[in-house]
């Protein structure tokens, strides 16, 4: 059994409890996943992906994706 290393964004903020600082990011079967230890909110690669594209925001909009 492997261990997954996960680790905290630093400054983050929980988009459900806006807890800050309680954001932790791990790979698992090849995506990356977000984890709120304060509310175990989850959010996935795959869901930001698709809300990229339901997004309105253009790419010349944004300052910068977070890809570690």
């Amino acid at each position: 059994m492997s261990r997954t290393k996960k680790r905290f964004i630093a400054g983050a903020t929980c988009p459900h409890c806006k807890a800050q600082d309680s954001l932790m990011v791990f790979t698992e079967d090849g995506q990356e996943h977000a984890q709120c230890v304060e509310c175990d909110y989850n959010m996935s690669e795959a869901d930001m992906q698709s809300e990229e594209k339901s997004s309105n925001v253009s790419r010349d909009q944004v300052i910068g994706v977070f890809k570690p």
